[in-house]
C-alpha cells in the first residue's frame, strides 16, 4: 500500500508521546506578544482592516452557517466559513468578545459538520487537499491557539480528530505524489462537491503541473504546520513533518535566487506567506531553521518591485462572477500593481512584516509599513511597529528581474512613474503576454493589462488571457502560443528573453526578443523584437520588428487603454493616438518604413461598455516590419511636447522638448535580429 494511504484516523490523545512533552510556545505567538498584537489594531497601518472586522454582521454570519451552508459546497461556502473563524478567533483572541467565540465555535461545528474538506480526490477514494482541507486545517489549528481556554478539552480534542481524519490525510496526499508523481493513482474532482464550473478541467497532469505553483506550498505548509502541532502527540507526525519540509525545500528553488516569482505578484504573496507560517510554526515549536529556505529579503523586494499605485477617485468598477458565489477580486487604486498574469490582488503586508522581524530588514519594515494592502489576519500577529524602516534603495529603481520581468520606475508614490516589460518564459497563472507593456503616470494606467480574465476557458473574459487583449504585437492578428485552458490557468510553452538592459540618470532601455514564443504559432516568424526607451519620467519610445522567412504576414501593434472604470477616452487622428484619463493623458505618435496606419478597435467583450478599447498600429503585409512608437504623458490639462521623429539609415533619430525634458535619441538598427544600440 502506498504511503500516501498510510495516514490513520485514530483517535487522537492529549498525553504525550515518549518523544516529548507538548512545546510550551504557541504556533504563532506568546502571551507577551499580545500587548503588541493588540496594539496593532489600533495602528494606523491596521486600523481600517480592523474596524472592517468587527462591523461584520455576525447574524448574517450565524444565519449563513445554520441555514443556507452547504456541505458539499466546498468552493464559495467553505471558504467564507473559514474566513468567519479567522476572523472571529482573532478578535476573541484580542478582546475576549463572547459573542465572538460563539460565532467562532459554531463555525467549526459547522467545519467538523462537512464529511470532507476539498473538492479533488485521488484514485476515487483519497480527498485531496489543495486549498480548502488545506486552509482549514491551519484555521482550525490556529484556532486553538486563539481561542485559548475558550475551548474545552472536549471541544479541542474533536477538533483534533477531524484535523487527523479529515485534514493531514488531504494535506500528504498531494505532497506526496507530487514527490512522487508515478505512483499516483489518478486525480480528479470529488464526485460529492458543488464544482461543476471547473469539472471539465483534465487533472490526469496535475502531479506534474502544479508541482511548480502555489498549489504544491498551500498542502506541503498545512501538512507541516499539522506535522508541528502533533508531533509530540502522533509518532508518525515526524514522517509528515519529514516529507514537508522536502517539499519546501524542493519548492524554494522555484524563486529566483534574487526572490523573484513566476506566478505574479498576488500569487506571490499567498505562496510567501504559507512558506513563512510553516517556517515560523517550525522554528517556534521545534527549534529548527528552515527560515532562510527562500531569499526572503530578495523576494520581498520582487513585491515591492510590482507594485505602482494610482489615484483613487472612489469609483465603483462592474462586477464579474468568477463562478457561482465568487466574485472576481479588484484592486484598489491605491494599493495597484504591476499585474502581469492573473495578479488579481494588492501586495500584502503580512509577509513584508513577517521578513522585516525575521530577516531584520528595514527595508521589509518599510514595506509593511507603507506600501500594499493590509488584507491577511497574520499581519496583526507579525507586524512590530519598533522594528527600524529604511526607504528603498535608489537601485531598485530599475529591476531585471531574474525571470527577465524588467521594471522601471521614478519612485514609489502614486504621483511616480512606472514601467514594465513583461518578458520571459511561462508560469502557471500566466497570460499570452510576451513583450507586453504597461505603462503608469501622474497617478494615472495608462498602457493597461487587463485585470479579472476567467480562469475557465469556455467563459468569455478567458479573451483577456490572450496576446490581443494586451498592449502587445499581432503577427496577421495573432497572439503568441497559448494553452486551450483544458487543463486550468497553466503554463503555456511561450519564452521572451531579454537581451539587453540598460540604465542611466534618468533613463532606462531594454530590448526582449520573443520570435520563440509566436514560432509555436508560425514558424516562418524570425523576429518578434522590442526596445523600450524611458526618458524619466513620462517619455516611453517603443521600436517593433518584425520578420519572416520565406513568408510575408501583417502585423498590428496594440496599445490597451485602461478603462475598467469607463473614465477613458481615446482619440485617434492620423499618425496620433491620444489616451485621456480623469488626471492624466498620454500621446502616442507612431512611424513605420512600411506604410502602417493608426486606428481604434475594442476587443469582441462586453460591446454594450466598450470597456476594452486599444489603438492598434496595423502594418500591411510584408516580410519585415519595423514600427516606432513615441509616447508622452502628462497631468491633465498639462500640455504635451512635440517630438520629432527622423527616419535615419540603420535606424530612427527622436528630437524636442517634453515638459521641460531635452530630448534627443538614436537608435540603431543593425542586421538581422542584432539587438539596436540606443545612444540618449
Amino acid at each position: 500500500m502506498k504511503a500516501s494511504r498510510r495516514i490513520p484516523a485514530k483517535k487522537s490523545s492529549r498525553t504525550a508521546s515518549p518523544s516529548g512533552s507538548k512545546p510550551t510556545r504557541g504556533l504563532l505567538f506568546d502571551a507577551s506578544d499580545l500587548p503588541r498584537i493588540r496594539a496593532n489594531t489600533k495602528d494606523p497601518r491596521f486600523a481600517e482592516l480592523w474596524q472592517t472586522l468587527l462591523a461584520a454582521d455576525l447574524a448574517d454570519d450565524t444565519r449563513f452557517l445554520t441555514t443556507e451552508l452547504s456541505l458539499t459546497n466546498h468552493v464559495a461556502h467553505l471558504l467564507r466559513l473559514q474566513k468567519i473563524l479567522d476572523r472571529t478567533s482573532l478578535i476573541y483572541l484580542v478582546n475576549r468578545d463572547p459573542a465572538q467565540l460563539a460565532l467562532a465555535k459554531l463555525a467549526i461545528r459547522r467545519m467538523l459538520d462537512y464529511p470532507e474538506w476539498d473538492s479533488f480526490i485521488e484514485g476515487n477514494r483519497q480527498i485531496l487537499g489543495f486549498q480548502r482541507a488545506t486552509e482549514g486545517t491551519v484555521a482550525l489549528l490556529m484556532a486553538i491557539d486563539y481561542l485559548g481556554d475558550g475551548l474545552s478539552a472536549a471541544e479541542v480534542e474533536e477538533i483534533e480528530e477531524n484535523v487527523l481524519k479529515k485534514g493531514v490525510p488531504a494535506c500528504y496526499a498531494p505532497v506526496y505524489g507530487m514527490k512522487f508523481p508515478d505512483r499516483v493513482e489518478g486525480w480528479g474532482w470529488n464526485p460529492r462537491s458543488e464544482v461543476d464550473d471547473f469539472r471539465h478541467l483534465d487533472l490526469k497532469r496535475w502531479p506534474l503541473i502544479i508541482n511548480a505553483t502555489n498549489l504544491k506550498i498551500i498542502p506541503t505548509a498545512s501538512l507541516g504546520i499539522a506535522a508541528c502541532y502533533f508531533l509530540h502527540k502522533r509518532p508518525e507526525a515526524a514522517g509528515w513533518l519529514e516529507l514537508a519540509r522536502s517539499s519546501a525545500k524542493a519548492f524554494s528553488t522555484f524563486y529566483g535566487s534574487d526572490g523573484a516569482y513566476d506566478e505574479g505578484v498576488s500569487y506571490w504573496g499567498y505562496t510567501t506567506l504559507y512558506m513563512a507560517l510553516f517556517a515560523e510554526v517550525l522554528w517556534r515549536t521545534q527549534g529548527i531553521d528552515d527560515r532562510g529556505l527562500v531569499n526572503y529579503s530578495g523576494t520581498v523586494r520582487y513585491a515591492l518591485a510590482n507594485t505602482m499605485p494610482t489615484i483613487d477617485d472612489h469609483v465603483k468598477l462592474i462586477d464579474f462572477q468568477h463562478i457561482k458565489g465568487f466574485t472576481m477580486p479588484t484592486v484598489k487604486p491605491g494599493f495597484d500593481i504591476v499585474n502581469h498574469g492573473d495578479s488579481n490582488g494588492a501586495v500584502d503586508v503580512s509577509a513584508a512584516s513577517w521578513i522585516a522581524r525575521t530577516k531584520k530588514d528595514p527595508v521589509a519594515q518599510y514595506i509593511a509599513r507603507n506600501i500594499g494592502e493590509a488584507k491577511q489576519l497574520f499581519g496583526f500577529i507579525w507586524y512590530d511597529p519598533k522594528a527600524k524602516a529604511r526607504a528603498p534603495e535608489k537601485t531598485l529603481l530599475d529591476c531585471r528581474l531574474s525571470n527577465d520581468i524588467v521594471v522601471s520606475r521614478t519612485g514609489w508614490k502614486t504621483e511616480d512613474s512606472v514601467l514594465a516589460l513583461r518578458s520571459g518564459g511561462p508560469g502557471n497563472h500566466e497570460h499570452a503576454d510576451r513583450n507586453s507593456v504597461i505603462f503608469k503616470a501622474y497617478g494615472e494606467r495608462l498602457f493597461h493589462d487587463p485585470f479579472r480574465a476567467a480562469y475557465v476557458a469556455k467563459q468569455p473574459r478567458w479573451l483577456l488571457r490572450q496576446t490581443e487583449a494586451h498592449t502587445a504585437v499581432l503577427i496577421n492578428g495573432q497572439g503568441h502560443q497559448y494553452h486551450n485552458g483544458s487543463e486550468g490557468t497553466n503554463a503555456s510553452w511561450a519564452f521572451a528573453r531579454v537581451t539587453d538592459f540598460r540604465t542611466g540618470p534618468g533613463w532606462m532601455t531594454v530590448t526582449s526578443e520573443a520570435a520563440e514564443a509566436y514560432q509555436l504559432v508560425n514558424d516562418k516568424v524570425t523576429r518578434v523584437q522590442r526596445t523600450l526607451v524611458f526618458l524619466k519620467p513620462d517619455v516611453v519610445i517603443i521600436l517593433d520588428r518584425v520578420a519572416l522567412k520565406d513568408a510575408t504576414a501583417t502585423v498590428q501593434v496594440r496599445f490597451q487603454l485602461f478603462n475598467e472604470d469607463l473614465r477613458a477616452q481615446l482619440q485617434v487622428s492620423g499618425d496620433e493616438f491620444t489616451i485621456t484619463r480623469p488626471h492624466a493623458s498620454l500621446v502616442g505618435r507612431m512611424a513605420s518604413r512600411h506604410g502602417a496606419v493608426l486606428r481604434a478597435g475594442k476587443l469582441a467583450l462586453e460591446e454594450e461598455t466598450g470597456m476594452y478599447q486599444f489603438a492598434e498600429i496595423a502594418s500591411p503585409a510584408g516580410a519585415e516590419h519595423e514600427i516606432l512608437t513615441v509616447c508622452t504623458a502628462r497631468p491633465a490639462g498639462k500640455v504635451h511636447g512635440k517630438l520629432k521623429i527622423s527616419p535615419k539609415s540603420g535606424g530612427w533619430q527622436v528630437t524636442g522638448t517634453h515638459g521641460g525634458l531635452k530630448v534627443n535619441v538614436r537608435i540603431a538598427v543593425g542586421a538581422g535580429n542584432a539587438t539596436p544600440v540606443v545612444t540618449i
